[in-house]
């Protein structure tokens, strides 16, 4: 019965766009496919789970991962040891390490801090890139 879904996935990937053409390279984004962003802080977040149970985690954010129909914040959660994932729809307040609080539009913040620090890493590298160019020399 599921034999014919390895066949689809062959199909799909056969008559796949070219190369060139992704919508991935074009800054669009296909539905049902998770977007990661990287994220970096420090952040104390308290946390409703899904019974109801509301909790308060430290955070070492590492990444922002958008998909169909929720979005999580990624990191490493102090208290349990390990990488965990947070939906951000269920934190009720967030607070970034020596910051103000946030108990509404966490997500529009979270995207907004993750889009300021990806410039500054293209900046950082642009910056890179011109200092480490070889300099044409005066004949």
């Amino acid at each position: 019965m599921n034999a014919n879904a390895f066949f689809d996935i062959l199909h799909e990937a056969a008559v796949a766009p070219s190369a060139l053409g992704k919508p991935a390279e074009r800054g669009e984004h296909k539905p049902g496919v998770w977007q990661v962003l990287p994220l970096e802080g420090r952040f104390e977040i308290v946390y409703e789970d899904s019974r109801g149970l509301w909790s308060t985690r430290a955070l070492d954010a590492r990444e922002l991962r958008l998909g169909p129909g929720r979005t999580l914040l990624g990191g490493i959660d102090h208290a349990r040891g390990g990488y965990r994932g947070f939906r951000v729809d269920r934190m009720r307040r967030l607070t970034e390490e020596g910051g103000p609080r946030r108990n509404a539009g966490i997500l529009d913040w979270l995207l907004a801090r993750a889009e300021a620090q990806r410039r500054q890493r293209t900046e950082l590298v642009r910056s890179l890139a011109r200092r480490n160019r070889p300099r044409k020399r005066a004949a």
